[in-house]
């Protein structure tokens, strides 16, 4: 015959009553607690309400003792139950030190953690055995991730008003952390000179949208950010003390195989169509053996999953920031337009902007840099000058209203190499053949050019960068302008 081994949920009512009872003796005592501990992690819900009724008083100026709240209460059948208002006076005899407040607080906010989380297991069982058409396995566990999140989070002590001084010493040790750099960056590192220089690097809870029509490099340039940005962190990683961080990489387009193969390619100076075909020598073989050995150390995470929603985007990212061995200090997706929305709308506008604004408040919500690529619309093919411009973020919606940065990617050599000359009518040879010969001159001097066009910069001045572009090894680098 089995036992019933019904389970009572985690609860601690002695500090329920202690903490209690020093707020009744001196409500100095709810100062040590009110930041962190609310009236619904009280497992007793009479205590809840005598939490809040001392909390009402308190913050109306008023003294909250067995006497004041003798009157509140007097009327109130969930105390008549534990002995009326007499209770109220038991609770402040028996109170304990002022001091021991914040402990008993924190024992009561851990039990109800605890009991937060077996309400959520219950859920997610339940969740799982009631099969629905409207709702898919993946969304379950994704809203399951971001309640545990939020379980985790419960009673942390950020947010709020913050005094003007504390948020001073907070910029001028920016500005001293950018003067102490070598490189005289308060930000994230794109490993780009001319870039970093403009925006003083990536910094934390911006949302930066890096856009360009097809082929022009936007994953080749996410890419090249993503890996000089995980290079420096590997760096500082290693610093006695130092808060871990790494680059989480959101690829919606290519598998994580296909992007460690750029990385590879990239680090190795190996093509990547030959390493496709297996077309190389064996020192070029030798050559990736050792590129796989150094870059296997960096805090660089790819995930591969297509279709992604922007909440899984969010939970995945929550998970390694909370992971004290990985961290996180970038965040970058590719790209915009394939994520996937949790809902229905017909209206791809209204989604997009949807999706900006989440991953506006993921940025800041999780105080890192997020960059996002997006396509351009094909109003740039229809002009003769084909830079980009903010009127070409293709179903922008609020795209450029919630970037703190949009920046542009630009290859002249695309469009000059497919528009090779034609003779003109009544054109004399020789005028076609010096025309010709400044087309092909042209062409030699951009063939390894790019521009990365900073349209809109909240915190600092718009402006174009030149940088240099190997498209045989997919990556963009700082451009040599004496050679």
């Amino acid at each position: 015959m089995l036992e019933n081994t019904m389970r009572i949920p985690p609860q601690n009512l002695e500090a329920e009553q202690a903490l209690l009872g020093a707020i009744l003796s001196n409500n100095r005592a709810l100062e040590k607690v009110s930041e962190f501990l609310r009236s619904e992690c009280f497992s007793n819900p009479v205590h809840g309400k005598i939490y809040d009724a001392c909390r009402l008083y308190i913050e109306q100026g008023r003294i909250a003792d067995p006497i004041t709240l003798k009157a509140f209460f007097e009327e109130d059948d969930a105390l008549k139950d534990v002995g009326g208002a007499s209770y109220l006076a038991e609770l402040a005899a028996a109170s304990t030190n002022i001091i021991n407040a914040a402990d008993y607080g924190r024992q009561i906010l851990d039990r109800y953690i605890r009991r937060k989380m077996i309400a959520l297991g219950t859920d997610i069982v339940n969740d799982a055995f009631a099969i629905s058409i409207d709702e898919e396995a993946i969304a379950q566990v994704e809203h399951a991730e971001k309640r545990l999140y939020e379980i985790a989070n419960a009673g942390e002590l950020s947010g709020g008003p913050q005094a003007l001084n504390l948020a001073l010493q907070s910029s001028i040790l920016s500005v001293q952390n950018a003067m102490n750099s070598p490189s005289g960056l308060s930000g994230v590192t794109t490993g780009l000179t001319d870039m970093d220089n403009l925006m003083s690097g990536l910094h934390d809870s911006d949302l930066i949208i890096l856009a360009g029509r097809p082929a022009m490099g936007k994953s080749a340039l996410a890419l090249t950010m993503a890996y000089n940005a995980a290079v420096k962190f590997e760096e500082d990683n290693k610093k006695p003390g130092a808060e871990k961080k790494s680059v989480a990489f959101f690829s919606l387009e290519m598998s994580a195989e296909q992007l460690a193969s750029r990385i590879l390619s990239a680090k190795a100076q190996v093509p990547g169509h030959l390493m496709r075909s297996g077309k190389i020598t064996d020192e070029q073989f030798d050559e990736l053996a050792a590129g796989v050995s150094l870059l296997s150390k960096l805090p660089l995470y790819l995930d591969e999953t297509p279709g992604i929603t922007v909440t899984a985007i969010k939970n995945r990212a929550r998970r390694m920031k909370r992971d004290k061995d990985k961290g996180l200090g970038l965040i970058v997706i590719d790209y915009l337009q394939l994520i996937t929305t949790a809902g229905r709308s017909e209206n791809r506008v209204q989604e997009l902007s949807e999706m900006t604004r989440q991953l506006k408040i993921m940025a800041k919500e999780l105080n890192v840099p997020v960059i996002v690529l997006s396509q351009l619309s094909r109003l740039v093919e229809q002009r003769d000058n084909k830079r980009p411009q903010l009127s070409d973020l293709r179903e922008s919606g609020s795209i450029e209203q919630d970037a703190d940065i949009v920046m542009f990617v630009f290859r002249e050599i695309y469009y000059l190499q497919n528009d090779v000359p034609v003779r003109h009518l009544n054109e004399t040879p020789e005028k076609f053949a010096i025309r010709y010969q400044e087309w092909e001159t042209k062409k030699i001097e951009l063939a390894n050019q790019a521009e990365a066009i900073i349209a809109k910069q909240r915190h600092g001045p718009v402006g174009t960068v030149r940088l240099y572009f190997n498209g045989e090894f997919g990556k963009f680098g700082n451009l040599q302008r004496d050679d």
